[in-house]
């Protein structure tokens, strides 16, 4: 048993969200030193970026901006802040994180909350000559009379600190922030968001758009995002986010309003990964995401379709040494199937 497994119960009898904070809070005061060397089988280049290994943690874990460096020293080959909007919000109201022990599960209806893009900006330009990929993952703010004009100013705002950029429309916890999946709605932002990373662009540099979507997606909605990513030339899609969906739970806070991840999204997300890989014919890059806690996970995922893959939920049940335990299992997975690297193992069902 592990010392994190040892200490889990302990650490559960902490409501959920002041967990996080203290985690958060633990890790400002490890040394930022980057990513560990991986294993070079492990390495890829996705979308121009040149990532060590493909196991990244996804948004939500550190929405500020405040340890990406602790969190590549975890073993990440890459960590995604936010989601940050343009203006500070605190969010919907307490309770709001919920951990479902029974099904190794997390319900959240965090709703956007974060200091604002100009606070995080000031931390990550000191950052910024640093090693290591961070992705900046923006949103809108609730009340914002013009939700498409927020992504693209924060397009414009983050630019020169973002190694990638997550334009985030499938969180279901800002009310109507989904229906920008819509075709009308999302023709309309894409066409904002590129126009201004191409406008911020410097020294012929433009970061990387992913963009991040949901896994309660209808096949007509599949085919409308794939085609319209590949008309405005996005770089990367992230599949996928949390659920409103319920399928079967043990918990008894199953009845939470939120979205759902960990381990009950496993299926779903995948099946959402194969979706997406068929509807774009493997021409733009996955990013997989959603139920993903250990290496036969991840590599179902690169064996789907995925270049990289990214977890959050799985890190409040197997501790901070997950990353490293997927990674060095991933290498044995690559020999046991005679891949020489990572790379050649996407889309290899």
């Amino acid at each position: 048993m592990s010392l994190y497994a040892a200490l889990r119960p302990l650490l559960f009898t902490i409501e959920a969200e002041r967990a996080h904070r203290a985690t958060i809070r633990a890790l400002r005061l490890k040394p930022g030193r980057g990513a560990p060397a991986s294993d070079p089988r492990l390495a890829s280049e996705v979308a121009g970026l040149r990532f060590p290994n493909p196991v990244g943690l996804a948004a939500g874990f550190d929405k500020d901006a405040q340890v990406p460096d602790a969190i590549l020293s975890l073993g990440f080959g890459f960590a995604e802040v936010g989601t940050l909007t343009p203006f500070p919000q605190a969010g919907n109201p307490r309770p709001r994180l919920f951990r479902l022990v029974e099904d190794r599960a997390v319900i959240n209806r965090m709703g956007f909350n974060n200091g604002g893009q100009a606070a995080a900006l000031e931390r990550l330009l000191r950052r910024n000559d640093r090693p290591g990929i961070v992705g900046v993952n923006i949103g809108a703010n609730k009340d914002a009379v013009d939700r498409i004009a927020d992504y693209a100013n924060g397009v414009r705002v983050m630019a020169g600190v973002a190694r990638y950029l997550t334009v985030n429309i499938s969180s279901p916890n800002t009310p109507g922030l989904r229906a920008l999946q819509d075709r009308g709605a999302l023709t309309e932002l894409l066409a904002a968001v590129m126009e201004a990373r191409d406008a911020a662009a410097t020294g012929g540099s433009r970061p990387p758009v992913f963009l991040k979507v949901a896994p309660d997606l209808e096949p007509a909605d599949i085919d409308d995002i794939a085609e319209l990513s590949g008309d405005y030339r996005l770089d990367g899609l992230i599949v996928s986010n949390t659920t409103i969906s319920r399928p079967p739970l043990r918990s008894g806070l199953a009845g939470e309003t939120g979205g759902l991840s960990g381990a009950p999204l496993r299926d779903l997300a995948q099946q959402r990964l194969i979706d997406f890989r068929k509807a774009t014919g493997g021409a733009i890059p996955l990013i997989a995401a959603g139920g993903i806690a250990t290496a036969e996970d991840a590599y179902a995922r690169i064996r789907a379709g995925a270049s990289l893959v990214q977890l959050y939920s799985a890190l409040v049940y197997a501790g901070p040494g997950l990353a490293r335990r997927i990674n060095r299992e991933l290498v044995r997975l690559l020999d046991r199937d005679g891949f020489a690297a990572i790379g050649d193992a996407v889309g290899r069902g």
